[in-house]
């Protein structure tokens, strides 16, 4: 399971469940250039909008290295199921499968201080089974996120 860098006593919603449905990889996106908010659509329901950008030489997030975000999670409806508070922060590796496939697929390729929305579909989330008490099954989760840190 994932550990956060600041210790809490709550649900790490990112984490992955020991089983989970293979999730379908995502197709190449459809990018559409909404403002300064570029937004990518994937086949399987995926969606990530840059909301703000950090430095275009920041650290890039890459798979195998650490990253340390700030988040908030949604469901559709709105509520909020699980998020870092104030100055608390949430580290895992990139790509090799520590949290759910949709924040691998999200997270990938952020510079420190980029922002962004990510909107992931049951399958690459916690799929038909949910997290009992928290997220119902076949949810869709909205995530916003910021990258804080690369190692």
């Amino acid at each position: 399971p994932a550990k956060k860098e600041k210790k809490e006593t709550k649900a790490q919603t990112p984490a992955k469940k020991e089983k989970k449905e293979p999730a379908a990889k995502p197709e190449t996106p459809a990018a559409t250039n909404t403002g300064k908010q570029l937004k990518r659509e994937f086949k399987n329901g995926m969606e990530i909008v840059n909301v703000a950008m950090g430095a275009p030489d920041g650290k890039k997030a890459e798979p195998g290295k650490r990253v340390t975000m700030k988040y908030v999670g949604k469901l559709q409806s709105g509520k909020i199921f699980d998020q870092t508070k104030g100055s608390a922060t949430f580290g895992f590796r990139l790509g090799i499968g520590e949290v759910i496939k949709g924040w691998d697929v999200g997270v990938a390729n952020m510079r420190v201080g980029d922002k962004r929305r990510l909107t992931i579909p049951p399958a690459m989330a916690y799929g038909k089974k949910g997290v009992k008490g928290a997220i119902p099954g076949n949810a869709t989760l909205i995530f916003d996120v910021e990258l804080v840190n690369v190692q």
